[in-house]
């Protein structure tokens, strides 16, 4: 028997126990379903067995691990259904040609052989390959390659893939986890099609990987799934421009599905992006870690810098062609790097012959007793309300009108708006750039004429996925730049970093996001190789986070994700790059 202490009571388990027979006895004390389990501070899927005593809490759909596993188990289901509905129109179409998806007997390595006529019937389904691209709000966008030009009609198979995911999600079947061994999986996938997973695990030291089955269907996903089907939520999917958008509930709101609202120029930038690292062969990590292997990097990262610099030149361009331009506001969400760019977008406005000057709106906090609480009592310094609004407008007002104004420089020691004799005068080629959180929201700037403002949104929009069914999310590149920046110039633990990180993400959503529509031009500050870079900074934090901290179990999932790339030097990042902002040696004071 094992002691399992839940919720502050002591319990008896015999050994084998599942993890789903005791959710089964607390489930009603939830409002949201369970998904996972913590033990000891590790993740368990609810299929797995009590094997030790310790401490076990519950994670429900509306905690980040169980949203993000509900997530994967959806991605699956509709996989699954996609390949199901298009061997069936093929069969369909196509009398007498038997489509079978991967499947067959199991192995000496536990994975299903494929037989000659399984190898054969990847030419007779229609879809060539399906990915998942990115995140467009509350939906996830993706796109199907078909393979030739006769293919179904979007709309009409979506459609049908949507009533079967219902079916499968009805059926409540289970996601059977299998142990193989790695070559075994990497065979697997190249004879099922899936040549991006064979890449990944080119490069994966581990003898074995986990696999999951759904229904005859073997897939690969980054992270843990539910039990089985039927704890799946509510879901929409349907086409949206090139390609389709699955449409699920968010964490904050588990059981409600959102209204989508659309998302045109996020969606430009991000299909940009992805556009151009296609072009280079670069669409997921398994063609960076070859790129780094064939020892080809160094002058990737010339070509990725050189790239940024070009769109860096078209915005000050942009700008500088509306001569009635006398304030760039600037935001984005953290760790975008928007010091750096304010830095590069002022060198490009100087070679036209603008003189840019930089404004903090952080110089404008209200003194810090005056600074709004959140809902624990704690300053909120990322809503509106921490800002001097009205002197905020009364300088750039008159700023506008020609007059000289002394500007106010924020003691963040002494939590007090100081003034230094710091005076700016605008005369016909100033052009002020401004940072800041609410740069977007006019609220901030509401005595500015809307045609002396340029609106920049900047975020680092990750254009590289794990694998074609695997997205790397933005979130993370940028916990992990924030990480890396915070031990190197606060001295902030990454413990600190990772904790505080659902109440930056808070207040990203609340003061950020929803008004990243209203830019007049949208900056990517992802570098396609960073990742590769900052592994090395990173990973050291993480190993520093003991097992008993409520951090350890976010830090095992980063080093296994940072586990899939090369490392890279910093060696041969240019010294004005982006990237330097996070892991030292810019030329900028960043």
């Amino acid at each position: 028997m094992f002691q399992l202490e839940i919720g502050g009571e002591k319990k008896a388990y015999p050994q084998g126990t599942s993890y789903a027979e005791i959710v089964w006895e607390y489930q009603n004390k939830y409002e949201h379903p369970i998904v996972l389990v913590c033990v000891n501070g590790r993740l368990r899927e609810l299929n797995g067995r009590v094997e030790q005593s310790g401490r076990l809490e519950f994670i429900t759909a509306k905690d980040t691990a169980g949203h993000s596993t509900l997530v994967r188990g959806m991605i699956f289901v509709m996989m699954r259904a996609m390949y199901k509905v298009s061997g069936r129109i093929f069969e369909e179409n196509a009398a007498g040609n038997k489509t079978v998806f991967p499947g067959g007997t199991p192995d000496a390595d536990g994975v299903r052989g494929q037989s000659r006529a399984e190898n054969e019937s990847l030419g007779g389904n229609l879809i060539k390959q399906v990915r998942m691209e990115y995140s467009l709000g509350a939906g996830l966008y993706g796109e199907i390659d078909w393979r030739g030009e006769e293919h179904p009609q979007m709309e009409e198979f979506l459609a049908q893939v949507k009533e079967e995911m219902k079916n499968l999600i009805r059926a409540d079947l289970p996601f059977t986890k299998r142990t193989v061994g790695t070559e075994a999986a990497a065979r697997l996938f190249h004879s099922v099609g899936m040549y991006e997973k064979e890449k990944l695990f080119r490069y994966r030291l581990v003898s074995n990987t986990n696999l999951y089955e759904l229904d005859g269907f073997y897939d690969y996903y980054y992270g843990y799934m539910p039990r089985s089907t039927g704890v799946l939520p509510v879901f929409d999917l349907g086409v949206y421009e090139d390609g389709f958008l699955l449409l699920m509930p968010q964490k904050k709101e588990p059981g409600v599905l959102p209204e989508y609202k659309p998302r045109k120029k996020l969606y430009t930038v991000l299909q940009q992006s992805n556009r151009w690292a296609h072009s280079l062969g670069l669409e997921n990590v398994g063609d960076l870690n070859h790129m780094i292997s064939q020892g080809n990097i160094e002058e990737m990262i010339l070509v990725q810098e050189a790239y940024q610099e070009k769109e860096i030149a078209k915005i000050a361009e942009r700008i500088y062609a509306q001569s009635n331009i006398k304030f760039v506001m600037i935001a984005g969400p953290s760790s975008s790097g928007k010091t750096t760019f304010s830095h590069r977008l002022s060198i490009q406005l100087r070679t036209l012959g603008l003189r840019p000057h930089p404004i903090a709106v952080d110089d404008y906090f209200v003194n810090r007793e005056d600074t709004p609480l959140d809902e624990n009592g704690n300053y909120n310094f990322e809503v509106l309300g921490a800002i001097d609004v009205n002197r905020f407008n009364q300088d750039m007002v008159a700023l506008l009108r020609g007059e000289r104004v002394e500007l106010p420089t924020f003691n963040f020691k002494t939590g007090k708006r100081e003034y230094k004799g710091i005076y700016k005068q605008l005369g016909p080629e100033d052009i002020l750039v401004i940072e800041g959180i609410h740069g977007l929201n006019d609220a901030l700037s509401y005595a500015l004429p809307r045609e002396s403002k340029f609106k920049i949104y900047i975020s680092a929009l990750t254009q590289l996925n794990v694998d074609e069914h695997n997205r790397i999310a933005t979130t993370d590149g940028r916990l992990i730049r924030r990480m890396v920046r915070d031990a190197r110039t606060r001295g902030t633990a990454a413990k600190d970093t990772i904790a505080m990180w659902p109440s930056v993400r808070r207040g990203e959503e609340e003061n950020i996001f929803p008004f990243q529509e209203d830019a007049d031009v949208m900056f990517n500050s992802a570098l396609i190789y960073e990742l590769s870079v900052l592994k090395q900074f990173a990973e050291p934090l993480l190993f520093g986070i003991d097992r008993d901290c409520a951090e350890y179990v976010e830090a095992k999932r980063l080093l296994k994700f940072l586990n899939y790339f090369l490392g890279v030097s910093s060696e041969g990042v240019p010294n004005n790059s982006i990237l330097r902002e996070f892991v030292g040696g810019s030329c900028f004071k960043v």
